[in-house]
């Protein structure tokens, strides 16, 4: 008895077969680029590294008027693990001070903790309240128990980039 079948069934079998390997192969050269990705650089609108201040005079004009408009410098501290939609520096008091970008247009890697920077933006002295710091928390992949212990808001200074140059390491 002859199994007409069977042939077709082995075409399908082959057709398959080779798009999960070319599925694969896909996936693996799309993570090869991830990993072979260039941290330094500009993100976002292009920074002129001229005129740029300290994060101290950046504090005591956000105290003054309420506000700062213009360039400073610092480390990048930690850097949102899920998409890299958030980062922080120090600021001169031992804060840490949250850096977002305007209108989420951009992002910085994930894998940029250590990495000098310049930002160009806004701060300003801002209370944050507990849903939003309980985000955060939970995108620096914080327990569930450190995220429920936020219960007060936090008057504290954000800025919202612009456009932020990544720099090399020293």
């Amino acid at each position: 008895m002859k199994r007409p079948y069977l042939p077709l069934f082995a075409l399908v079998f082959a057709l398959t077969t080779a798009c999960e390997k070319s599925e694969k192969a896909a996936e693996n050269e799309e993570k090869s680029e991830v990993v072979s990705e260039s941290i330094p650089g500009n993100y976002g609108a292009e920074v002129n590294e001229s005129e740029i201040l300290t994060t101290s005079q950046m504090v005591t004009e956000v105290m003054e008027k309420g506000t700062f408009e213009g360039k400073i410098s610092g480390e990048i501290k930690e850097v949102c693990v899920k998409k890299g939609c958030w980062l922080t520096i120090d600021l001169p008091s031992g804060e840490k001070m949250r850096v977002t970008f305007k209108d989420y247009g951009f992002f910085v890697p994930t894998t940029s903790n250590g990495f000098p920077i310049v930002l160009e933006g806004v701060a300003t002295l801002t209370e944050t309240d507990v849903e939003t710091l309980r985000h955060f928390a939970e995108d620096q992949g914080k327990s569930k128990e450190e995220v429920a212990a936020i219960t007060e808001p936090k008057k504290e200074i954000t800025f919202e980039a612009v456009g932020v140059v990544i720099k090399e390491k020293a």
